[in-house]
């Protein structure tokens, strides 16, 4: 791997999502953890613009810089009114000639369609739950408990507890849900009835694991509690949120942890992913199974991944500065000095 660029040259704009639609409480928790990021940032040796995303229109958001001078850190996750908007930003990005953190625009596009995700395991014969991909029929299925998701979703949009079905009639009923309510087909998957773990690995080339974090389901009596629905991880007070505890690290032996990694590994490079992200596995009978691959995954202060960076010694800005060196050595240096900055 190339020698990270010294943080004195790397001005750093960090570039991130805020929806006018969204509550008050929600803006302020946001505004919040970008202003942490950026004091992170900072302390760490970089000048850094924070530029807020309000709109679809990201060339007048970014109209002031030129791309030459700054490596964003993208944080932008979606675009107000756009479905793909985090596809959408960095396709702009890489059309604009701006250098960035994370994936690129084909990795994120991939990773939104889950069974594209799930043959690319299969061909590099990483484990990953039987699947089934489905409009309305589902006579073929004969596997309980099953777990139906949206085929081309994120963030655990379309997971409730219902998700988690038992027979064939629950099965017909909740495919029609996923059909008719979010108007794609629906991924029915064999439930994977075991520990949860989530692994941050970042790097290219040469990958670093930060400790894996396990979702500790032992409050959850029901089959069907035992799932990071969206309510786990975005409505404290839940019942899901505050039955689902994070471990960090998670408790596991040299040898299983080992063959985690490897496999969080073997599935990072699948898609590909790029500078950081978060594959979530689960256990059953010594076999890891891959549920998801998460390209730049949310780095908000109370994730697994930040947690994990901490507690593997690196600080919020620490981590930050990390992906701008990672995102740097993919940044063409100039043929003639640029002029200053004004």
């Amino acid at each position: 791997m190339t020698a990270a660029r010294d943080p004195q040259d790397l001005p750093a704009l960090l570039l991130h999502n805020l929806d006018p639609q969204w509550s008050a409480d929600d803006l302020r928790v946001a505004q919040r953890d970008v202003e942490l990021l950026a004091e992170g940032l900072r302390a760490r040796g970089h000048e850094v613009e924070t530029v807020a995303v309000t709109t679809a229109d990201l060339a007048a958001a970014l109209a002031p810089y030129r791309p030459q001078e700054w490596v964003v850190f993208n944080w932008c996750e979606d675009l107000p009114g756009q479905r793909y908007g985090d596809v959408t930003v960095a396709a702009f990005l890489e059309s604009a000639g701006f250098t960035f953190t994370g994936a690129s625009s084909r990795a994120l596009a991939l990773a939104w369609d889950k069974p594209r995700v799930k043959q690319r395991l299969e061909r590099a014969e990483v484990a990953t739950p039987a699947w089934h991909l489905v409009n309305g029929e589902t006579a073929s299925w004969r596997r309980f408990p099953a777990i139906v998701k949206p085929a081309n979703e994120h963030c655990s949009v379309g997971l409730t507890r219902e998700a988690v079905v038992l027979n064939p009639r629950e099965l017909r009923q909740r495919v029609a849900w996923v059909v008719e309510t979010l108007h794609q087909p629906a991924l029915v998957e064999d439930f994977i009835d075991g520990p949860e773990y989530h692994v941050s690995l970042w790097g290219n080339g040469h990958l670093a694991a930060l400790p894996a974090a396990e979702m500790d389901f032992s409050a959850c009596r029901h089959v069907r509690e035992r799932l990071c629905t969206w309510d786990a991880k975005f409505s404290p007070g839940s019942p899901d949120f505050e039955q689902i505890q994070v471990r960090l690290p998670a408790p596991l032996d040299p040898h299983r942890s080992a063959q985690l990694v490897a496999t969080a590994m073997a599935a990072y490079a699948c898609l590909p992913c790029r500078d950081i992200a978060r594959i979530d596995i689960r256990e059953r009978d010594g076999v890891f199974y891959v549920l998801d691959v998460n390209p730049n995954p949310d780095l908000s202060p109370d994730t697994s991944t930040v947690l994990a960076a901490e507690l593997a010694g690196l600080s919020y800005g620490a981590l930050g500065s990390r992906l701008l060196a990672l995102a740097a050595e993919r940044r063409p240096l100039p043929t003639t000095p640029l002029p200053a900055r004004r």
